[in-house]
């Protein structure tokens, strides 16, 4: 485990060059999170043979570059659609420093949402409305400020992290959109789709595990120990991941409970 854990560790300064030059600087804790799933996944399926003189660091940079030229496959992929409102500005009379490039993900009617400004107007809404006071305007300053190049500074990790929170957000918005009403049936079922709403497997696990059963005390400590083992990754990471979950199912229990039709 700690094996795992050090040298995807020390792939991040490559990952960070590597989306820096492309521009997606912003995608970094995405890029190492898919990393970290990735080669763990590797090891318990027995992808990863040891070979004399060829060390478990070079392995996982393979890892590390396959991750990457997916992901970047992925974003360049997605319809994105520029909108120049911001979360509290419903008329869109925003100026251009307010600009915000929100990924409409989806393969299903993506077309069509990109044409329907009012369902990127909504995602825009309730992704502002989710996130922490200032989260917002760090999020916009790290998509249209100039490209920074050179190690990179505290304030730019500040505006990076802000960017990962609100596109995470807005994807787990979007996806509690796209539940049909007709699949909630009764409180249980807002809680379970909730949780799979979340953008990542580590979020949807944690928030399945942890959030939605409200476990606490040696309990917790058990069902965290649990999930680090089944996603490789230290218990601390997972710790550090609850609170960012909670706040991400909340927001999606929320649209769902709001969608669900009045029992007759």
């Amino acid at each position: 485990m700690d094996q795992i854990m050090v040298a995807v560790d020390g792939v991040r300064r490559y990952v960070i060059s590597h989306l820096s030059r492309l521009g997606r600087a912003c995608d970094v804790d995405d890029v190492m999170q898919d990393i970290r799933v990735a080669v763990w996944d590797g090891v318990s399926r027995g992808q990863y043979r040891q070979l004399p003189g060829v060390p478990f660091g070079a392995w996982v940079q393979g890892v590390c570059t396959n991750v990457c030229a997916a992901h970047i496959r992925r974003e360049l992929s997605h319809p994105t659609l520029p909108l120049l409102i911001e979360a509290g500005d419903p008329d869109g009379s925003a100026s251009l420093d307010a600009l915000a490039m929100l990924v409409i993900g989806g393969v299903d009617r993506s077309a069509e949402k990109i044409i329907d400004k009012e369902w990127a107007r909504k995602i825009i809404q309730l992704t502002g409305a989710s996130v922490p006071d200032g989260v917002w305007e760090l999020a916009v300053d790290s998509l249209t400020g100039p490209r920074q190049y050179g190690p990179p500074s505290p304030q730019d990790r500040r505006r990076w992290h802000a960017a990962t929170v609100v596109r995470q957000t807005a994807r787990t918005v979007q996806s509690a959109l796209e539940v049909e009403p007709q699949e909630i049936r009764n409180i249980g079922d807002v809680c379970q789709r909730a949780a799979e709403c979340l953008p990542t497997p580590v979020l949807r696990r944690t928030a399945a595990t942890i959030v939605r059963t409200g476990v606490s005390g040696p309990d917790r400590a058990r069902a965290l120990a649990a999930l680090a083992a089944e996603l490789g990754v230290t218990e601390r990471y997972v710790a550090v991941q609850i609170g960012f979950a909670r706040r991400l199912y909340q927001t999606a229990w929320r649209i769902l409970q709001s969608a669900r039709r009045p029992a007759r």
